[in-house]
């Protein structure tokens, strides 16, 4: 009995001390001091789990797979060569961005920029003349298609790759506004203006103008309240498009496919099988997405529409593939992050593939505007000029603060040029810097701390060219870098004389409801002038996943 009893004393012991410990502060595995000890300088470890999945999107588990053709290459441009590669896990939207999400951002737009900065809203407005053909009456999709509420459940047309960007950009500061606000921590503002709109890189970067409901509280004995950082796990990653990769990688949806590490079957389209229709008791026969069943059929015989819609459907229209995706065949094709190559599939790494690489940093300066501006823009303009945009501003209205109509000169670049009259207006092709947003620039030799000459995994900035356009991809190659710098002439690409591919040249992938079966094939590549938008192309938005690729438990 005398040893049973000794026997459940160090029992008792060994609880005790696990509770103690579990009360007591972590420490460093390194130096032995605590963390989040405001007697040691407060060094903090807050608390994380994992990623929060954003609004709209879909964990996709990343993994490898064989990126490209499938088919008969009926084009003939051998742009998409068989290639396996690894894609990290991603999220990505679980359909097309649709009018309705579309008109949401016009409409923030409008409400803080549009009295002071009436060109970034007009900049954003999709083209709705897209839908003009010359000898087809389309006029009513001209007028209705983007803001009638019959078709606010439809995808988004009419946007460019630069204005697909922006909405990634703003959705990516509306959504974090959010989180802090469902935290307690940012008091919710019904109105904000051009000067205390929430912006997540500003914000980071100590630059944003508005005002915390509260603050966490700090460790470090000299500032008890602090600021969110990333290193609290708070916000969330930015929003953005996906890589031609990635939404190559989520249309297959190989993983309903797949028993232990074998993939069973290849798949032509997002479904099994070799054929457009759906091989389901229940569903049998039923087309599975939106496109051009053949010449001048792009809906079927009245009394049995084949696909049901004459141009797009609502987004989640048909059937989801295996990872819940809609629409990754049909209906819109979509804007993805590449610059287009022909030979990108064979050049690009095949660790998590992408052409298009600008590597940038932050822009460190103390600038600050007039009337409460933030300093730091996002540059980010499309053109060839670069000039201070002079506006008036009425001060009780812009800025709340009484006095007469002033002239305010902002460092916000917009892109100008000069009419007949010699005035200046915006210039079509560009697009105007948003006011409020952390400014970018080109990491470059020139400046000492960006060490690109101790660098020896890249030592430019600019690699959209790399194996494929460069000097050294060129036929002039031999004839030394001056030679290849006379662009009008020794481009490889030389556009607009032998090929409409520059460094402006976008990938889109998908098919359309204009788009034959063929084009339904994720491994296909198309491309346009990011630029320019059709009727039938639009986007969803992607987001990186950050720790585990499966999330913690799993």
């Amino acid at each position: 009995m005398e040893i049973k009893w000794i026997k459940n004393r160090k029992a008792l012991a060994i609880i005790a001390l696990a509770v103690l410990g579990s009360c007591a502060q972590e420490r460093s595995p390194v130096t032995g001091w605590a963390y989040n000890d405001d007697t040691n300088g407060g060094f903090e470890k807050p608390p994380y789990e994992e990623q929060e999945t954003g609004p709209g999107l879909v964990l996709i588990e990343g993994g490898t797979f064989t990126m490209g053709r499938t088919e008969h290459d009926v084009t003939y441009e051998w742009n998409n060569v068989p290639r396996r590669v690894t894609v990290s896990s991603f999220y990505i939207d679980e359909t097309e961005v649709s009018n309705f999400s579309y008109l949401e951002y016009l409409w923030w737009t409008s409400r803080v920029f549009g009295p002071t900065f009436p060109d970034i809203y007009y900049k954003a407005l999709p083209d709705t003349l897209v839908w003009r053909e010359k000898l087809a009456y389309n006029e009513p999709y001209v007028e209705y298609y983007l803001r009638h509420p019959a078709y606010r459940d439809y995808p988004v047309v009419g946007v460019n790759w630069l204005q697909a960007n922006d909405f990634c950009a703003w959705r990516t500061d509306r959504v974090n506004e959010f989180i802090l606000i469902r935290e307690g921590l940012l008091e919710h503002v019904p109105t904000p203006s051009d000067q205390d709109y929430f912006s997540t890189e500003a914000y980071l970067a100590g630059k944003w103008q508005g005002q915390l409901k509260q603050k966490l509280p700090s460790f470090d004995p000299n500032a008890p309240e602090r600021d969110v950082k990333m290193e609290d796990g708070i916000f969330l990653p930015k929003y953005r498009l996906p890589t031609e990769a990635e939404w190559e990688y989520a249309a297959y949806g190989l993983i309903g496919n797949t028993i232990g590490e074998r993939i069973t079957d290849r798949r032509i389209y997002p479904w099994n099988g070799h054929g457009v229709r759906n091989a389901t008791d229940k569903y049998i026969g039923q087309i599975n997405a939106n496109f051009v069943r053949g010449a001048g059929d792009y809906m079927g015989t009245a009394g049995f529409l084949n696909d049901n819609a004459d141009v797009t459907a609502p987004v989640y229209s048909y059937w989801p593939n295996d990872y819940g995706l809609y629409n990754m065949a049909g209906n819109v094709s979509e804007w993805v992050m590449d610059v287009y190559r022909p030979n990108t599939l064979q050049d690009a790494d095949e660790f998590r593939p992408f052409r298009g690489n600008i590597f940038t940093t932050q822009k460190r300066d103390s600038t600050t505007l007039i009337g409460g501006y933030g300093g730091e823009i996002l540059t980010n303009v499309d053109g060839p000029i670069y000039q201070k945009f002079k506006h008036k501003v009425n001060p009780p209205t812009a800025h709340g603060v009484s006095g007469e109509t002033n002239e305010v000169i902002d460092s916000v670049l917009t892109i100008m040029t000069t009419d007949v009259n010699g005035n200046n207006n915006a210039s079509p092709e560009g697009k105007s810097d948003i006011p409020g947003r952390v400014q970018w620039r080109e990491v470059s030799s020139a400046v000492a701390t960006d060490n690109l000459d101790e660098r020896r995994n890249y030592k430019t900035a600019d690699y959209i060219n790399y194996m494929d356009g460069d000097v050294n991809s060129s036929i002039y190659y031999d004839q030394g870098e001056d030679a290849y710098t006379d662009k009008a002439d020794k481009m490889m690409y030389e556009y607009a004389k032998t090929s409409l591919v520059n460094d402006k040249s976008r990938v889109f992938k998908g098919g359309s409801w204009r788009d034959r079966a063929y084009f339904l094939n994720p491994g296909t590549r198309r491309y346009l002038d990011q630029r320019q938008s059709n009727a039938w192309l639009g986007f969803r938005c992607a987001m990186v996943r950050v720790g585990s690729p499966v999330g913690l438990g799993k």
